[in-house]
């Protein structure tokens, strides 16, 4: 295992993506230690997930480096799996062929063991049209995690469930993160979610880092406590301050 005190598990530098004549990411530089949890939050269109989907290995920078275990990223990132909103089940496939999709030899005892870890040993048989919206969400969660991937990309994954769902999952992706320590980088929008499950809170505005926060609460984190109001409070100033400002600038 490496040593994560001298060097990042994800090290990015100088990130540039541009679609068309758009630019989305405008020289992104941010490291990531083995074992961190960090969200990356921002308003819809801001380059989060394009950020994401580059690091996963799934499209090119037009510049600047990625490196994974202080090696230049080339193509797709093996040492990851992603998570996306919807959990992209395979219809004709049973929740535990699901799972199993892309592993060889005996892989069976690997998947049970996985959803067992996502509480969905008793659905191993069913078919994803019986699961609800967190139980589909629970099984692409064990689908990625059977792996034992080293970074777990998750983009927005718990977007489309409800409230007492979605609090649900944050609490389970929080109990694994805590039992393998793996290195997760987390997509959201909501603030409060990136402050409830983050080691630290990365805002992007305009393609640009213009937040690195630390969050120093203990963990299970307590929304109904002052402090955690205070630092979901600090990042949507933060993101109002850098929307006042673009306002001003447009009307100029």
């Amino acid at each position: 295992m490496k040593d994560s005190a001298t060097q990042s598990h994800v090290s990015i530098q100088n990130l540039r993506k541009t679609y068309s004549d758009r630019s989305v990411l405008q020289g992104i530089d941010l490291e990531i230690s083995e074992g961190e949890f960090v969200a990356i939050v921002g308003k819809s269109g801001c380059g989060k997930s394009t950020l994401l989907r580059l690091v996963a290995g799934l499209e090119k920078t037009d510049d600047g480096t990625i490196r994974v275990s202080g090696n230049d990223l080339k193509g797709l990132n093996t040492q990851a799996r992603i998570m996306f909103q919807d959990g992209r089940l395979l219809p004709w496939k049973r929740v535990l062929d699901n799972v199993g999709v892309g592993l060889t030899g005996e892989w069976k005892n690997r998947a049970l063991e996985a959803l067992k870890n996502v509480g969905l040993i008793d659905r191993v048989n069913d078919w994803p049209s019986k699961l609800s919206g967190g139980q589909k969400q629970r099984v692409a969660l064990a689908r990625a995690l059977v792996h034992e991937p080293e970074i777990l990309l998750l983009d927005e994954p718990l977007g489309a469930l409800d409230a007492l769902t979605r609090i649900e999952m944050q609490e389970l992706i929080e109990k694994i993160w805590k039992q393998v320590r793996i290195t997760s980088i987390f997509v959201t929008h909501d603030v409060e979610e990136a402050v409830a499950l983050a080691d630290r809170v990365i805002l992007i505005e305009g393609g640009k880092i213009v937040l690195n926060k630390v969050i120093n609460l203990p963990r299970p984190r307590q929304r109904t406590h002052h402090a955690f109001s205070t630092y979901v409070e600090e990042i949507l100033r933060k993101i109002m301050d850098q929307n006042d400002l673009r306002l001003i600038v447009k009307n100029k």
